[in-house]
């Protein structure tokens, strides 16, 4: 089939452009012709609140990838549908995760389907996003209008959907495959020498980006319980404020954890995520509100154990008590799962856990969720 992928990625940075660009990845794979078109423009300077947007890492080998959309501009919107619509592929693949993207996506799906021949597919990654604002009451239903059908990585996020979804159409679940492009797995030892940390004790990863529906704030209350101090835990964060970090830095300092704290907190290149990964014993998701989390499945690749709380999807991929702990979003709750496992000693249990159920979350079901979907 002739493919084309509408969305974030090289020279992007960020889970969403690595998820599209190892699906392109995987319909090569597979077979099919592929292209990805992405942005000149993603966002306008004040809904980006990292330091860059851009990534210092090579271009994906084989992908055919063109950056031609300004998420801003009307006019180019229908230019670029105009473009793919007289290639005429079989699937454009959009891949969605805010509203703010809901006009650009949605004005070029109408464009390309005046050729009658191309389905649009979406890929909702979020449906509604975790930190909310007017334009996710105003905007959602233009982009799914437009679709022939969706595709998403959680059950919560269908129902979502149906919300925006007058006529039911076609829906289909593929749970978030595992991020298997981040390089070997590292002996522990090793891992911590390349990151900086003693080789010896505990140590827990939180990773990504530092947002506050992430929950930083409630695992660094955890980290002041009295049981995890005795035990000597020590909680690495690696990734980059999305916001301002003096609240954090304030609450690590009046709960007296600074020396229990490890800040790593720049962006990881995509190079250096296995040294965060090795060097842990377990990694910590304690969302106050998720969908899915493509954190969960780099933990799965490298096979790290897990706490997440049981929000959105997150409990749908991380068995409790077998490969980790599902938790409530609560300082005492993620403190209680954290002393357990280190006191059990569950890690040796879990990961061979791990090895067995890592086997569902394949690409190829994903790409065949993409096709069958309608």
């Amino acid at each position: 089939m002739n493919i084309t992928i509408v969305g974030t990625s090289w020279p992007y940075r960020g889970g969403l452009a690595t998820f599209n660009d190892r699906l392109a990845q995987q319909f090569i794979l597979e077979g099919h012709n592929v292209n990805t078109i992405t942005f000149t423009l993603q966002y306008p300077g004040f809904l980006f609140p990292g330091k860059t947007q851009y990534t210092d890492s090579p271009a994906p080998e084989g992908l055919s990838i063109s950056r031609e959309i300004n998420s801003c501009n009307p006019v180019n919107w229908i230019k670029v549908g105009k473009k793919i619509r007289k290639s005429n592929p079989d699937i454009v693949i959009f891949a969605y995760w805010m509203s703010f993207m809901a006009p650009c996506f949605g004005t070029i799906a109408r464009s390309i389907k005046k050729n009658h021949h191309t389905r649009c597919i979406a890929l909702v990654h979020n449906m509604i996003p975790h930190e909310t604002n007017i334009m996710d009451k105003i905007f959602p239903s233009y982009f799914v209008s437009a679709m022939d059908g969706f595709t998403t990585l959680s059950e919560a996020t269908i129902a979502d959907i149906n919300k925006f979804d007058s006529k039911n159409k076609p829906k289909s679940f593929a749970p978030h495959p595992i991020y298997d492009h981040y390089g070997t797995r590292l002996d522990k030892s090793e891992a911590r020498r390349l990151i900086g940390v003693p080789s010896e004790g505990k140590y827990i990863l939180f990773f990504g980006f530092i947002r506050d529906y992430k929950g930083l704030d409630l695992l660094l209350e955890a980290m002041a319980d009295k049981r995890l101090v005795d035990l000597n835990v020590k909680l690495i964060v690696a990734g980059e404020f999305y916001g301002d970090a003096k609240p954090y830095l304030e609450l690590i300092e009046r709960l007296r954890i600074q020396d229990r704290i490890i800040l790593k907190t720049d962006f990881i290149p995509d190079n250096l995520v296995n040294h965060y990964f090795g060097a842990c014993d377990i990694v910590a998701q304690p969302y106050k509100s998720a969908t899915q989390s493509g954190v969960t499945q780099v933990a799965f690749h490298f096979e790290k154990p897990m706490v997440v709380t049981n929000v959105g999807g997150l409990a749908e991929i991380v068995p409790d008590n077998k490969i980790g702990y599902v938790v409530n979003p609560q300082p005492k709750s993620i403190a209680d799962a954290l002393v357990k496992y280190y006191s059990d000693n569950r890690e040796k249990d879990f990961i061979q856990n791990l090895r067995i159920e890592k086997k569902k979350y394949s690409w190829d079901r994903m790409t065949a969720a993409l096709i069958n979907v309608c």
